[in-house]
């Protein structure tokens, strides 16, 4: 069961989207309250002991970096780097806005797949991403006010996941995918706990920029709720990223990507349920059409 390479690559893929989308509703509940180096240091600080864990008990040394180390650590800095400026934009930009820019990844990872990894893009893939992203447009509706700078930090954050999912799938061919995980969620700590104690040294004061505000908040000692909440982050971050992984490892990255677009169900199936933000006909309208889209992809060229 579950032979095809397509098949186990959507049932990853998919089950991914679910633990990730559950992190963004998570932030969106606590952003304001924290700088947002501290909320992504408490999340690394949580996934990280799950991956050592996990990686003893499946046999593999957590802290062995293979020949392709400086290759998994460079695409970890690449992910760390887009993940701040999600976070960045989602604290200043409305979350629709924000996340169909985010959506502009599978159209890079379609580009770049063919050059970087050999991969040949199917003309009826090409129609599913398109089809796929004017399914988010038309739910989230970006309006003007995506026009400010962290515009831009969304963007950059789809381009640089986009080149994070083209190392997996190249690295995760010869590398366990519980060691590129282990050593992202490492970096995750480590590179946010170095920028909070660079920002509180040096007494940084981004409260007059609306984009990078979030990122200069003074510290704050997190009640037992948000703590949780933090620590749930890690959990649902430690299980998502060997899902991406895995995924980007079972099928070209062309094919894998666009079924990323998932996330805007259950962005609304989150918003409804933790924000009481219950969809309109054009949000219901895109996610049928996000479906229709995943399906195509599913189905529109030869079996493997």
């Amino acid at each position: 069961m579950f032979t095809s390479p397509k098949i186990r690559a959507t049932l990853f893929i998919l089950s991914a989207v679910v633990f990730a989308t559950a992190q963004d509703a998570i932030v969106k509940g606590l952003s304001g309250g924290y700088p947002t180096w501290e909320t992504v240091a408490i999340r690394g600080a949580a996934a990280t002991p799950i991956f050592i864990v996990w990686a003893w008990v499946s046999g593999f040394n957590p802290f062995y970096l293979p020949k392709l180390g400086g290759l998994i650590l460079f695409r970890a800095l690449i992910l760390f780097s887009a993940y701040i400026c999600f976070a960045l934009s989602i604290a200043t930009l409305p979350l629709a806005n924000a996340v169909a820019i985010y959506f502009t990844m599978p159209f890079f990872v379609g580009l770049m797949s063919a050059r970087a990894l050999g991969e040949k893009v199917p003309a009826q893939r090409w129609v599913a991403i398109v089809v796929g992203f004017l399914g988010v447009v038309i739910s989230v509706r970006p309006g003007t006010e995506t026009f400010r700078p962290a515009a831009l930090l969304a963007l950059y954050s789809g381009f640089g996941y986009a080149i994070g999912q083209i190392l997996s799938r190249s690295i995760s061919q010869s590398v366990e995918p519980l060691l590129i995980a282990n050593a992202q969620s490492l970096l995750y700590f480590f590179g946010s706990a170095i920028l909070g104690l660079f920002i509180t040294v040096f007494k940084l004061d981004a409260s007059g920029s609306a984009t990078f505000a979030s990122m200069t908040l003074p510290p704050a000692l997190p009640n037992m709720l948000d703590l949780g909440l933090m620590i749930l982050m890690g959990v649902f971050s430690c299980i998502s990223t060997v899902l991406f992984v895995k995924a980007y490892q079972a099928a070209p990255a062309n094919f894998v990507a666009p079924m990323e677009y998932s996330a805007i169900i259950w962005a609304v199936i989150y918003g409804i349920v933790f924000f009481k933000d219950w969809p309109d006909f054009a949000t219901i309208a895109g996610a049928i059409i996000v479906i229709i889209a995943g399906f195509v992809m599913m189905t529109g060229d030869r079996p493997d």
